[in-house]
């Protein structure tokens, strides 16, 4: 049997030392449920620390990514006070390993949800959308993994900023958000466009995909929960000194600007 929590330490260690690592998959056969639990105890590490859970985000919720990853299904990650940057701020490279941006959607949970709860309706909990920008980070060696690894390693979470939020019920009434476009600009320059199709088809369902995730691998969903539904393009790798900004359709922007690090 592993140790999940030797390798959780390991990962972590590698996230606050900002080194990146062997795969997982080098060391030792993880099933994708003793990789979760490497992630649970990752988180609980963090949150002795005093970084609190603050929402959960989804990873391959591209179809093209999906399929190069040899897998069927979404991934479910943990997103951590610590990792939020306001909008417009500046977010440390040196604090990562590589760091790439991706291109989001952000929705805001009003009420908690019981992911046990068949009844419970994240739909009807959700009270806000915004743009977001993730940024990922693999403490992989040459930012490959494999589904285990990656899943261990909490989705790569490193941290993310989330734009002007504004009301889920007037969005829906007044946008299709299944068909918004998505541009990234880093340092002035548009590196990629997608759209909000991109996200397993329509981001809203990412809510569905979040609870039945979160039922099975035990994530909670407490109100103000922030949930990132994956990327609407490609990720772009980043430079120092750079300023991003990503538009999401009627959404609006966000915008991040970079420091430190190499790449």
């Amino acid at each position: 049997m592993p140790d999940i929590e030797a390798l959780a330490r390991e990962l972590d260690e590698a996230v606050r030392t900002a080194t990146a690592v062997r795969q997982l998959s080098a060391e030792v056969e993880l099933t994708l449920d003793q990789a979760y639990a490497v992630q649970a105890a990752g988180v609980r590490l963090r949150e002795a620390r005093g970084d609190a859970v603050v929402g959960a985000k989804l990873g391959f919720t591209s179809r093209a990514k999906a399929e190069q990853m040899g897998v069927s299904d979404v991934i479910i990650g943990v997103l951590h006070a610590s990792m939020q940057t306001p909008d417009g701020g500046r977010v440390d490279l040196a604090a990562g390993v590589h760091p790439r941006v991706e291109p989001e959607v952000a929705f805001r949970l009003g009420a908690a949800i019981d992911p046990l709860d068949d009844d419970a309706d994240i739909l009807a909990a959700t009270v806000a959308v915004a743009p977001a920008l993730e940024i990922i980070d693999s403490r992989y060696r040459d930012f490959r993994f494999s589904l285990t690894d990656v899943v261990a390693d909490n989705t790569s979470a490193s941290s993310f900023v989330v734009g002007p939020w504004r009301s889920f019920a007037d969005a829906r009434a007044e946008l299709d958000l299944a068909a918004l476009d998505v541009t990234l600009t880093v340092g002035g320059e548009q590196v990629a466009r997608g759209s909000s199709a991109d996200i397993l088809g329509d981001p809203v369902l990412a809510l569905a995909a979040v609870k039945r995730m979160a039922r099975e691998h035990g994530v909670a969903l407490p109100a103000g929960s922030i949930i990132l539904a994956g990327a609407a393009t490609a990720a772009v790798a980043l430079t120092p000194g750079a300023s991003v900004e990503a538009v999401v359709g009627g959404l609006g922007p966000v915008r991040v600007t970079t420091s430190g690090g190499e790449q």
